[in-house]
This record gives C-alpha cells, sequence and structure tokens, in this order.
C-alpha cells in the first residue's frame, strides 16, 4: 500500500473538503503529463491509482521490434515473447513500468500539476458553497487591504469587498469582524470570485429581515428601499395582517430591533414608511415627519406629485443638502415638486423657480432661462404660445437661438405627454 499517498489524500478530504475521487483524479492527471518530462518519452503514459491500496500503476502501449531503442516506446522481441509467446515484429502491448522510473523531473512537475488541481477543486467547493447564497449576509475577518479593496476571510475562502461597495463613513481595520451582503459569486479559470457590499440597499433588507420575525414569516412585506449609504436610509413596509403594524414590527420593543440594525450600519438613519398604494398618501408618509399643506399629482406630466409646505415645514420636508425628499422620489418612483404655500412664496421665489425649471431643458443653459424668465415667459407653455418674432423683440435672442428654444420646449414637452 502507498501509505504516503494514502495519507495526503485522507488529510486533504478531511481538512479541505476535497473529495477522495477528484483528488486521485487530478494525481492521476498529473503523473500522466509528467510522464512527458522523462527523457525518451513524448507521450502520455496510462497511469492510473488503485482506489484501495492507492498503488501507482503505469503502463506504456509499446511496439515490438527486434532491438529496442527506447522502453518507453519499443520493446524487443525476445522481451516481448516472455510475455506473450505469439508476440512478432510489428505488433503493439503493454508494458508495465514501474512509477520509481518517473523520476526526479516528473515527481516536481507532477507535484505543481496536483496542487494546480487541488486548488481548482478547493474553488469549486467554494464556489458550490456559496452560489445559492447571493443576498445572503456573511460575517469575515478583515485580512488585507488590497488598494482601496478589502480582502475578507470567510474561513473557507475569500471574499472581496470592493471600494465601490463600501461605506465611505466607515473605517476598517485588519483583523476586524465584519458582516457583509453577498452580492454575486463567479467561478472562472482565474479562480472564483466573491463579492461582498455593505452600500447596496438589499443589504439593509436583508438585516430587517434576519431581525424582524414578522418579515420572515411573510406577514410583513418589505414594498420598496432607498439608501444613501453611511447617512439615511427609507424603507416601505406593509402588514398583510390588519392586525400587526407593519411599522411597529420592524420598531420593536423598546426600539430594540431597529438599533439593532442602526449599530450594524454604524449609526446610520432609517426611516420606517408604511406603504400605501395611493401616491399621494405613500409621499405624505415618506416625506414625515415633515407636515405638508397639500399634495397632489399632475395631470399633464405622468409621475410628478406636487407638494405644497408651510415654511416651517420646508426645510424639514427637503432635508439636510435635499435628502429627504430625494431619497422619497428613489422610494415613491415618482419625481417631487416641493414649493412653499403661496402666503409665503415670495416674487423672487416665484422667478427662481421659474428659472429652474425652464433651465431643466435639454439645450437651454441657465443664461437663457433666466433671460425668458425676466422678459415674462414665466411657464414652458408660456414660450410655446408666443410668436417667434415675439420673442426675438423681448429677449433680444437671434433668430436661430429662438428657434432652437422653441424646437427645445416643443420636444419637452412631447415627452411630457
Amino acid at each position: 500500500m502507498n501509505s504516503e499517498l494514502a495519507a495526503i489524500v485522507n488529510y486533504m478530504e478531511k481538512e479541505r473538503g476535497i473529495d477522495p475521487e477528484t483528488l486521485i483524479e487530478a494525481i492521476e492527471f498529473s503523473l500522466r503529463q509528467a510522464s512527458r518530462k522523462l527523457p525518451e518519452c513524448d507521450t502520455d503514459l496510462d497511469i492510473s491509482i488503485d482506489r484501495k491500496n492507492y498503488q501507482i500503476n503505469a503502463r506504456a502501449n509499446v511496439e515490438v521490434v527486434k532491438i529496442a531503442k527506447s522502453k518507453y516506446k519499443h520493446i524487443s522481441l525476445a522481451k516481448a515473447m516472455k510475455i506473450n509467446p505469439d508476440a512478432k515484429i510489428g505488433d503493439f502491448m503493454d508494458v508495465i513500468i514501474e512509477a520509481k522510473e518517473l523520476g526526479r523531473i516528473a515527481a516536481q512537475t507532477a507535484k505543481q500539476a496536483i496542487l494546480q488541481k487541488i486548488r481548482q477543486a478547493e474553488r469549486e467547493n467554494i464556489f458550490d458553497e456559496y452560489k445559492d447564497r447571493i443576498g445572503d449576509i456573511v460575517s469575515g475577518t478583515i485580512r488585507q487591504f488590497n488598494r482601496s479593496d478589502i480582502i475578507i476571510d470567510l474561513g473557507r475562502g475569500e471574499a472581496i469587498l470592493p471600494a465601490t461597495e463600501r461605506v465611505q463613513t466607515e473605517e476598517y481595520q485588519v483583523g476586524d469582524r465584519i458582516r457583509a451582503y453577498l452580492l454575486s459569486v463567479e467561478n472562472t479559470p482565474s479562480g472564483q470570485g466573491i463579492t461582498l457590499s455593505r452600500s447596496h440597499p438589499d443589504f439593509v433588507k436583508a438585516l430587517f429581515q434576519l431581525e424582524v420575525s414578522e418579515i420572515n414569516d411573510g406577514i410583513v412585506e418589505i414594498k420598496g428601499i432607498a439608501r444613501e449609504a453611511g447617512y439615511r436610509t427609507k424603507i416601505a413596509v406593509v402588514s398583510n395582517d390588519e392586525k400587526v403594524d407593519p411599522v411597529g414590527a420592524c420598531v420593536g420593543m423598546r426600539g430594540i430591533r431597529v438599533k439593532n440594525i442602526v449599530r450594524e450600519l454604524s449609526g446610520e438613519k432609517i426611516d420606517i414608511v408604511r406603504w400605501s398604494e395611493d401616491i399621494k398618501l405613500f409621499t405624505t408618509n415618506s416625506l414625515a415627519p415633515a407636515k405638508l399643506a397639500s399634495v397632489w399629482l399632475d395631470e399633464k406630466i405622468p409621475h410628478l406629485v406636487h407638494v405644497l409646505a408651510d415654511a416651517d415645514q420646508l426645510s424639514l420636508a427637503i432635508g439636510k443638502k435635499g435628502q429627504n425628499v430625494r431619497l422619497t422620489a428613489k422610494l415613491v418612483g415618482w419625481k417631487i415638486d416641493i414649493q412653499k404655500t403661496e402666503s409665503d412664496t415670495t416674487f423672487e421665489d416665484q422667478v427662481a423657480h421659474a428659472i429652474e425649471l425652464m433651465a431643466g431643458i435639454d439645450n437651454i443653459d441657465e443664461k437663457s432661462a433666466e433671460t425668458l424668465v425676466k422678459s415674462g415667459f414665466l411657464t414652458i407653455e408660456g414660450v410655446l404660445e408666443a410668436d417667434i418674432d415675439d420673442i426675438i423683440e423681448t429677449t433680444g435672442f437671434k433668430k436661430e437661438k429662438a428657434q432652437s428654444i422653441i424646437d427645445a420646449t416643443t420636444v419637452y414637452l412631447s415627452t411630457k405627454k
């Protein structure tokens, strides 16, 4: 029995989880490849390993000749007749080659090939383990930094947390334990690639699924999520059981559930919003805690919600640097036009808003928009209703410029119908 080979196979099975048959096949293949390194041997030998005693058997298909010049290609007629008395010159027959004749060069080549096959088998094992876990949360230890990317040790394999999937407000150190969202798993010739994310919106969704049993049981459903990683997330939920409050279930007793998630996200704020089929109500819920004066839909422009808020509520509705209204638009899936109530809106505010809307049209720059508005064209419809000569006279634009503005507003309105 080849005890050394048996020990290697048993070790790889227990410690690396590699199937013995896979490993033995890899060794056989490697030894066949290595046989080409033998002097006077330019072909693969037929090499097999006994599955019971791990003995290596090597055979060569040789030609019967009068005088053999290569033991891997020829056999003398005299030796051939000892094996088969009916042998004659020109016949081919299999002869046993002692495994030790593979030599040092063959052994080294086989070793490298075996290691390669072992690494390949390990990669395939890791791929099989994680390929069905996409969307799960996994834990690991930060092993090293590769420029801005982070290499994470998952135990049986490595994963990468790319710079694009990191949260820029978080600090990471080698040796830290980290949890992340399993974004993708690929198996390529260069190795399996496990990509993680901590900035993906679904990371927050997966955390809620782990923390809130009602979501895991299907009683509470997550209908949407909008996130600016590291700063704020809005998540819309609805209950499939009228007896269960979806927001209360996600918050938990004394806020313990949402606090655990916020802690995992390094203090990122989370707004839990009650979902509704009514876009106006959904928008109102999403802009909370701001109290809105009115909310209505624009019949002329699809997927646009108009919101009016009193002056003392406007900044709260918009949020710091527009974050609240921006996340609300992502969550609702509609554009949101938010303004102060008429009693609080000055003429300067109306002018500024008109310039902003006009400058938002392709091929109309801000300077041209300002000229149009200050010349009395406060709406897009007003531009189209005017004669080109009136535009030229009141704005001072050249004819080509005036026509390009009319064309741009025409295209803009046609896309909004």
